[in-house]
């Protein structure tokens, strides 16, 4: 089993990374961890090669997350919570998914055929919102064939110690 997870933190020893591993001790298989502050993924540029063609024209780290998504089973979005909503490195990564959005879209193909379980951690402090992102995180996991979405694991009040 495999399992593939979105950091959208720049902490490398935040609360984010706590919680995911508390996670990577229950998780069975091999699992890949995709730090979007330190990876090397370049934002989606809507150049519409992706229209016309598989994967995305940029040469970056994206071609091999893209392999690792098509044979996960499982896919987890972690991210600290930064004016209500996931973390601007994270989704600048994840709007690679744009191709696949293209490929079922403009070309009618489906290029994620395995089906995926997803799962959400959230961190913040502030008002405590939380809806934007799990609905945020809930449509990019449904993007990547993530249709079956563990109920959201947040965690509130990360501003006090």
């Amino acid at each position: 089993m495999k399992t593939l997870i979105f950091n959208g933190s720049p902490r490398k020893d935040g609360d984010t990374v706590s919680l995911l591993n508390e996670l990577l001790k229950h998780i069975k298989g091999e699992y890949k961890i995709i730090d979007t502050y330190y990876s090397n993924i370049k934002p989606c540029i809507d150049c519409r090669y992706c229209w016309e063609e598989d994967g995305c024209c940029q040469e970056d780290e994206w071609k091999e997350v893209d392999t690792y998504i098509r044979e996960c089973e499982n896919i987890v979005i972690a991210s600290p919570i930064y004016f209500s909503e996931l973390t601007g490195q994270l989704l600048s990564s994840v709007s690679k998914i744009q191709a696949y959005w293209s490929a079922r879209f403009f070309r009618k193909k489906e290029i994620i055929s395995k089906p995926k379980k997803g799962g959400i951690i959230l961190i913040g402090g502030g008002d405590g919102h939380m809806s934007t992102p799990i609905d945020t995180a809930t449509d990019i996991l449904y993007h990547m064939n993530a249709h079956n979405v563990a109920p959201a694991v947040c965690s509130h009040d990360t501003n006090n110690k």
